[in-house]
């Protein structure tokens, strides 16, 4: 079926069953940010790919909700359908319930598979529609109905994750989600997402569309552990040794049967990380006490063991990227080089670093124009020739046993242009400034943004995505529960928490600027004033030097860029071989 059939299917279903309108959204039952091909529903009902987004079909009209990272993408991959983009997110924005209270009357229902949907957006939703007298019906998944051969959800294996890279055995995790909920004064919590999950019981597995994660929940009281995951995909030593960790291994769909049978009187729960079905049940049959997901908070926070291992693994892919740009300039001129296949190239030179486990989300590597699109993802329609004289974004990052790494270079292929230098130039000073940032314990990511953006907003620029996300340890990529970006998280930046800090430029239909290195937050100096906090920078990889106006640098962001490519230097020499070491001695020479 092509998008016009499927959304003609859809709306019939829908007639039958007397609804005025459904709400997709992009999710699985986890709230996973990258799905796996059974969850990707809008992908089917619309052609969109982005990670972010939701769909509202009514009778008459199909309206696609996404945000800055994808408003070029979402153009492109449905031009020719009926859907309409409203673009999320931005001051002026209608919010999808405004648009739903003007669209439908008094008495219609509308549909939601409240298993893809967060208790809070499933309240938000039946608030603001039941003030206007329309109906929200949270358990219909249509889509499975109409969506013929709809991939398998996938059930590959568990495997234990050992305590020389985690750093805290299981049980030491288990008595710590006990003293938290000792803390909340509630006898039992539910691990719904899959990061959360995976370190909690110190287990991986690769079914999380690149994140080293496996489909499951967990709940933990007072005395009991469950793991709710099925014991076909356990080795029978690894269910041993849950067991002796005091864990019991479940079927994947007994979860609410032996919550039921436990009987908590008290829950905690984290209404951003718990779907809509599941803490119904809890809200109808318990005390619910909500709150940041305590396996969250403890796993944002690294202890030396995954902070050793963070740095390690930082060196190793810097020792890769290095490698990988010193093939790409010594090539390019005599290789047809494009999109893909500079891609797995980066993949090639990442997998002969030791602890390789796969990438840690897909490359986007954009050419020209295509890196203006903030998530590019190059396809063999769209994959564009390398050539000289372009600019060239690269955002990549790669799984090792020991560390996740997320990394962007911006880089010329030729002559750059005095306004691209500048760009460049603006968005690397905002980058030095949040990675010299000092700041009081208790601080917010909103607070630090600006730091990012001042000397862009200065010249009247701008980008539209957020400035910092955690980074997990051999997890996801993208990890709260805090942030950097304009938008207010109130969860501060803590000792211990790795950061991503990319700010950005995009000119739509030329070039996009992005340069990303990932943060440690550590303690500083302690004064009358109370406790202070900086950044420790991971990332280990040279800037393009013919990039920079250094006209625009004061001599405090001069200072950095030559002590940060001597660190590089430094850090990588026992890493590469001979030639690579020359070529990148030149990088990283003084400017």
């Amino acid at each position: 079926m092509n998008i016009n059939d499927k959304l003609t299917s859809l709306r019939n279903l829908m007639d039958f069953n007397d609804l005025k309108g459904i709400v997709i959204n992009c999710t699985d039952p986890h709230l996973s940010e990258y799905v796996t091909p059974h969850w990707r529903t809008i992908e089917w009902i619309s052609g969109f790919t982005g990670s972010y987004g939701k769909v509202v079909i009514t009778k008459s009209r199909a309206v696609l909700w996404t945000d800055s990272r994808y408003f070029i993408q979402a153009e492109l991959q449905l031009k020719g359908t009926e859907y309409q983009i409203i673009k999320d997110r931005l001051p002026e924005s209608i919010t999808l319930e405004q648009w739903l209270v003007s669209e439908l009357i008094p008495g219609d229902k509308l549909a939601i598979d409240g298993k893809t949907f967060t208790a809070t957006e499933s309240n938000v939703l039946k608030q603001k529609l039941g003030a206007n007298g329309i109906s929200l019906i949270e358990n219909q998944d249509l889509l499975s109905i109409i969506w013929e051969n709809r991939p398998r959800q996938l059930s590959t294996p568990v495997v234990d994750y050992p305590v020389r890279f985690a750093g805290q055995t299981r049980v030491e995790k288990l008595s710590a989600i006990r003293t938290k909920l000792r803390d909340f004064s509630v006898n039992s919590t539910l691990i719904c997402q899959l990061d959360d999950l995976a370190w909690c019981f110190n287990l991986r597995g690769n079914e999380g569309s690149l994140n080293p994660v496996f489909t499951g929940f967990g709940y933990i009281d007072e005395e009991n552990a469950y793991l709710f995951v099925g014991k076909e995909r356990l080795s029978p030593t690894l269910i041993g040794n849950l067991k002796k960790d005091k864990i019991e291994v479940m079927d994947y769909g007994s979860l609410l049967k032996q919550i039921e049978k436990n009987s908590p009187k008290s829950v905690y729960l984290d209404p951003n990380r718990t779907n809509s079905i599941i803490y119904s049940y809890f809200r109808e049959n318990c005390w619910v006490v909500e709150g940041v997901a305590i396996p969250t908070l403890l796993k944002s926070i690294k202890n030396k063991v995954e902070i050793s291992g963070m740095k390690a693994s930082h060196r190793r892919d810097g020792a890769a990227m290095v490698n990988f740009l010193y093939w790409f300039y010594t090539r390019s001129q005599s290789e047809i080089i494009t999109e893909l296949s500079l891609a797995e190239k980066l993949r090639q030179f990442r997998s002969e670093q030791g602890f390789f486990k796969g990438e840690s989300f897909n490359s986007i590597v954009g050419f020209g124009s295509n890196g203006a699109i903030v998530h590019y993802s190059a396809t063999p329609e769209t994959d564009r020739q390398i050539f000289s004289n372009g600019i060239l974004l690269i955002d990549s990052g790669a799984h090792y046993l020991d560390g996740t790494t997320d990394i962007t270079r911006t880089i010329s292929t030729g002559k750059v242009e005095s306004i691209t230098k500048n760009d460049y130039t603006l968005v690397l000073k905002g980058m030095i400034k949040l990675a010299n940032a000092k700041f009081p314990k208790g601080t917010k990511g909103h607070s630090l943004d600006i730091l990012a953006r001042n000397d862009l907003w200065n010249n009247y620029l701008n980008y539209g995505h957020g400035t910092g996300h955690g980074v997990g340890h051999y997890l996801s990529v993208h990890e709260g529960p805090m942030s950097i970006r304009q938008e207010i998280n109130d969860q501060p930046i803590r000792n211990g928490q790795i950061i991503s800090d990319e700010p950005g430029l995009y000119r739509e239909g030329k070039y996009g600027i992005r340069i990303e290195n990932i943060l440690l937050c550590r303690q500083d100096k302690e004064s009358s004033f109370g406790q202070f906090l900086s950044f420790e920078t991971l990332t280990l990889c040279p800037l393009d030097r013919r990039m920079i106006n250094t006209k625009l640098l004061n001599k405090d962001e001069i200072r950095w860029v030559n002590n940060y490519h001597k660190k590089i230097s430094n850090s990588l020499k026992p890493l590469l071989k001979s030639d690579v070491l020359k070529w990148l001695s030149n990088q990283c020479a003084p400017i």
